[in-house]
């Protein structure tokens, strides 16, 4: 398959970087094509501009801003991303990437002014990501960026495309025992991808 690794997070040191290293490596392993978008190393701007969203139900062309990312999300045939939750949610640069790329006429239609889903070459998702604080915590607060990608990320996509969901929880009280589980675990799915 051919794809896009989304990857969010400012720190070529830490823990989620490890994480992205070892899931590109294991997915080129196994044999597929791996488009490693890093939205922080290529300079990836969040922020909608006035103009994008005046023109945001206009079709776009390959003059817009964001062309060359909607090219490789509609290249893709599966999607993995690599991120960390902050504050219960995306690091801002890849909500911004959702609000800059996932535009009507590439992942939904406009049908008698209701979205119809339409990024159907996506047959498998996965993400990898990490909490500071524990699940019960997350849980509470409704864990927004779980049901985004279980339920919005799901619905946009291929309908029945299989979408996995890996959490480590508690970082902030992780251990080198607990990460290299988690780590063995996410290994373990991307060589099955």
């Amino acid at each position: 398959m051919n794809i896009l690794v989304l990857y969010a997070h400012p720190v070529e040191t830490s823990f989620n970087a490890g994480l992205h290293r070892m899931i590109v490596e294991r997915l080129t392993a196994a044999g597929h094509t791996v488009d490693d978008c890093d939205l922080y190393a290529e300079g990836f701007d969040p922020r909608l501009t006035r103009q994008e969203r005046l023109d945001y139900h206009n079709p776009r062309g390959p003059a817009d801003a964001v062309a060359p990312y909607v090219e490789r999300l509609l290249r893709a045939d599966a999607l993995v991303l690599s991120y960390p939750v902050w504050n219960y949610g995306f690091p801002a640069i890849l909500k911004g990437f959702f609000d800059r790329v996932f535009l009507p006429g590439v992942s939904f239609k406009l049908v008698d002014g209701k979205a119809q889903p339409s990024l159907h070459n996506i047959r498998k998702v996965a993400a990898v990501t990490t909490y500071g604080g524990s699940r019960f915590r997350a849980m509470l607060m409704g864990d927004p960026p779980r049901r985004l990608i279980k339920r919005m990320l799901r619905a946009t996509v291929k309908p029945g495309a299989p979408v996995t969901y890996l959490a480590h929880y508690a970082m902030n009280l992780s251990t080198d025992g607990t990460r290299k589980a988690f780590t063995t675990k996410v290994a373990a799915r991307m060589d099955e991808f």
